[in-house]
This record gives structure tokens, sequence and C-alpha cells, in this order.
């Protein structure tokens, strides 16, 4: 058995919401117990500022070009960050041997092994005085991943304890839905590296476009339980030619990004019905992802944990 370490990860996703806070107790392989879990939403105006960048910075000229405008807004996401690491750290008075920190995805491009996320993992240390461990991106990139190596690791650790607490048959897939989808296929440890390998993919928008046509058309952040969808009609033909122009060749080994999908084909629709018809297409998308991992899995039925 490994040494055992207290960690605590940030995370916040494409949904702009705010930062996840958890603390775990793990030898970094096949043990973990959770100890705690917080959220902290953004500013208002922090979030205005990230979506403002984001949309800027489209390819690696526009990266560049705002690099002083990036690195200003990289050092209000760390001291955000600091602030909820201190305020974690007093209210709860746990000793914590290492932070991981993500930072503030705005631009992913894995086929030129470019990713860059807000966040300063050398200041974050500074102001916390932990041990920080960040750029997790860099080296997957350079090794030929998709820029995303923590996630399937994770789930493949939840499926096999699942498994042994319920007894499932593998192959066990994990959906997790965010901004984006992503699915990992798992394997069983004992098969693991010898016959088998742990699979991971984004398989189609997630949140990321029920939230941005909430926000354009509304003062609510995010669809609250799905209300505004439910009370809206699908429109059958926008969702049809929706689906027609994204289903041309979906490359589900290519990472994707919240840039590669639009919301532009609601346009015209009501709040109501275009959330309904986003909705719709987001779960088709889904559907026809999961259906793209059973065929590798080589069978049509699979346990599903979402």
């Amino acid at each position: 058995m490994g040494k055992f370490y207290s960690a605590m990860g940030l995370m916040s996703g494409t949904s702009l919401d705010g930062v996840d806070v958890s603390i775990i107790e793990s030898d970094g392989n096949r043990d973990y117990s959770p100890i705690l879990d917080r959220y902290f939403e953004y500013e208002s105006g922090l979030i205005q500022k990230i979506l403002k960048i984001r949309d800027k910075i489209t390819n690696i000229k526009e990266l560049e070009r705002h690099f002083d405008e990036t690195k200003d807004l990289e050092r209000e996401v760390t001291l955000f960050h600091a602030r909820v690491v201190n305020e974690v750290l007093e209210t709860s008075k746990i000793n914590i041997d290492l932070i991981g920190f993500h930072g503030q995805t705005i631009f992913h491009d894995p086929k030129n092994k470019i990713s860059k996320q807000l966040g300063d993992g050398n200041l974050l240390s500074q102001l916390t005085k932990k041990k920080v461990v960040y750029n997790f991106r860099h080296n997957d990139l350079e090794s030929g991943g998709q820029g995303a190596p923590l996630v399937p690791i994770f789930h493949n650790l939840l499926a096999n304890k699942i498994n042994k607490n319920f007894n499932l048959r593998f192959p066990i897939n994990i959906l997790n839905i965010g901004g984006i989808a992503n699915v990992t296929s798992t394997v069983d440890w004992k098969n693991l590296w010898s016959t088998e390998k742990i699979y991971a993919y984004d398989i189609g928008p997630g949140n990321c476009l029920i939230d941005e046509w909430i926000r354009r058309n509304s003062k609510a952040k995010y669809d609250k339980d799905g209300l505004v969808a439910t009370s809206g009609t699908t429109n059958k033909l926008v969702l049809s030619q929706a689906l027609e122009n994204f289903a041309s060749n979906p490359d589900y080994e290519k990472s994707l990004d919240v840039k590669d999908f639009d919301i532009f084909f609601a346009k015209g629709l009501s709040l109501e019905n275009g959330a309904a018809t986003i909705t719709e297409f987001t779960a088709k998308l889904i559907a026809d992802g999961m259906s793209y991992i059973n065929e590798i899995n080589g069978s049509l039925i699979s346990m599903w944990l979402v």
C-alpha cells in the first residue's frame, strides 16, 4: 500500500458557474475517500470577463494578441481561487498535503498541442502556502492525449469500487454531463493494461449550449431544473436541420470544446422553444456518442452510470 495524501482539488468547468472544491485522501492509485465538498460561485463580473476573452480567442494568433489581457485576468482568477482555498482551510481546519489546480480553460486545441487555462500555480502556492500541482494538460497533449488525463483514471477507480459493492458487469461506462459530455469506458482492475485499456471520449455538448441560450436570452445563468425547456416545444424542423449539419462525421477521437458547437440554429425561436430544441439536440448527440462507445465495447449491452 502506497502513502496516503490529503489533497484539495479545484475545478471550474466550461459552464463557468464557479469553482468546485473537494478534499480527498488517496494513495493516488486505487484507494480514496472523500473528506469535503464545497462550491463557490463566480462573481458575475468575473464570469463576463472570462466569457469575453474566451469568445475573442479562437486560434493561437488571438491567444498571442490578447496576452496582456489574458495575464491580467489570470491573476484575477487565481486570486479568487486563493480566497476560496484559504476560506476552506480556515473553516474546516483540515491539513492538506497539496492542491490540484485545474484553472479556467479559455482555449483548447489538442491538434496543435495547445491548451490555455487561466491560473497561476506559483502565485496560488505563495498565497496559500501549500504545494500546488497544475498545468495537467501539457504533458498529456505532448504524449498524444487530448488534454484530459485525470477524469478517466478517477472514473475507472469509481467503477471498480462500485463493481465491488454491487457486483456489476464490465464494461462499465461512466457518462459525465458537464459543460461538455464525456464518457469513460472503464476496465476491471485485474485486466487493466494486460488485455484491456481505459478509453475516454468527449461525445458532445452537455450543458454548454443550454446555458449559453439561457444567458443570451434571459437574465438567468442556466435552466434551473430544466423548467424553461420543459415549458417549451421542440421545433422538429430546426432540430432536424441542426442534427443533419452536425452529423456529417463526428470525430469522437478528438477532444471537443465549447467552440465546436453553436446555438445559431435556434435563432428566432422563443426562449422556451429554443431551450427545448437545444436540449433535445444535446440529448441526441449524447445518445449517438453512447452508441459509438457500445460498438467499441463489441456489445450493445453495457452498464452505464450517469
